[in-house]
């Protein structure tokens, strides 16, 4: 389904560039038809630019108190604005309509295998930039589209299920890593909370909303709801679901977790909300939400946090 609403979306950017571009060459006769052209493209990255833009004001109303050591000045500030821009770009105009990543299996692997699981609004196209990282370190992983794109994240546990035994049969393997980005976290945990860790050795979370996230007020699906994060005058307080979830999870899994965030994270907001007491907290700064699957210092920890998992016994001489 998102691989059909980016292309739709793309198209009516298409069209809307078009429609500029006649505008300007016949109301304000414009020559050459290629500045035209250039004026029209230039309006159509401008409103991109303003939508990421007003997810970073939006950020900044709901923010969390950003520790000394991670704060920014305004250079590092217009290198994480650019870096979000570009990877949300790159996501939503290439890899997510036209790219949908499925799996790649080492001829020598290292480490356990991963299952990568993205966040809402995207699919398995977002993993490509991590992809390239897990190659170079010969770990096998596979990637899953969740879908509904607007359901609820309950939805998706048989879902990751699924691919869990299945990648465990295929690598022959009894536990596995998760790598989950955004919501992909909380439906790993809903997939723990109904199936136990018997098969994850470590779940690495990116941009997690563990606690909810105000900017979910502003989006569409019950996932949204799912995910809410209310301020009030007095406190913060985590969706009715979110709330549930903790309840309901076994504290002993939480060991696996590994919560990795940034503290100018663009759509987590508080960005603390991505810290999970009882888990591996790794803080970044000058990251954006999308970005978090593109940095190489994230993929670089990802990396090590993936071969520091458990030796890989296979499913064969587990048996024997």
């Amino acid at each position: 389904m998102i691989v059909r609403i980016t292309r739709l979306l793309l198209l009516i950017q298409l069209l809307a560039g078009i429609g500029i571009y006649l505008l300007v060459r016949s109301a304000l006769h414009v020559d050459p038809p290629a500045l035209a052209g250039a004026l029209s493209l230039a309006v159509i990255l401008l409103v991109r630019l303003i939508i990421t833009a007003n997810n970073f004001a939006l950020a900044w109303r709901y923010r969390s108190e950003t520790p000394v050591h991670y704060r920014i000045g305004w250079w590092q500030a217009c290198k994480l604005f650019l870096g979000e821009y570009r990877a949300t770009m790159t996501a939503s105009s290439w890899t997510m309509p036209f790219r949908t990543f499925s799996r790649y299996d080492a001829t020598h692997p290292s480490g356990l295998p991963v299952l990568l699981i993205h966040g809402y609004g995207c699919n398995s196209g977002y993993w490509h930039p991590m992809s390239k990282a897990l190659r170079a370190a010969d770990i096998t992983h596979h990637a899953i589209d969740m879908e509904p794109v607007i359901g609820s994240i309950d939805d998706y546990v048989p879902l990751i299920h699924r691919a869990v035994e299945r990648l465990c049969q295929e690598a022959r393997q009894d536990r596995i890593v998760i790598v989950a980005h955004s919501m992909g976290g909380l439906a790993a945990r809903a997939y723990l909370r109904d199936h136990g860790c018997r098969r994850i050795a470590k779940l690495i979370t990116l941009g997690t909303p563990h606690h909810g996230t105000a900017l979910a007020h502003f989006g569409v699906g019950v996932n949204t709801h799912q995910m809410r994060w209310t301020a009030t005058e007095q406190e913060g307080l985590a969706s009715e679901w979110l709330r549930k979830l903790a309840a309901s999870e076994d504290p002993s899994c939480y060991r696996l977790f590994v919560s990795i965030y940034s503290h100018q994270d663009n759509i987590i907001s508080p960005q603390r909300s991505s810290h999970l007491e009882g888990a591996k907290n790794i803080e970044f700064h000058a990251v954006g939400h999308v970005a978090l699957g593109i940095d190489p210092r994230v993929q670089a920890q990802v990396v090590q946090e993936i071969r520091s998992a458990a030796t890989p016994v296979s499913l064969a001489a587990a048996s024997a």
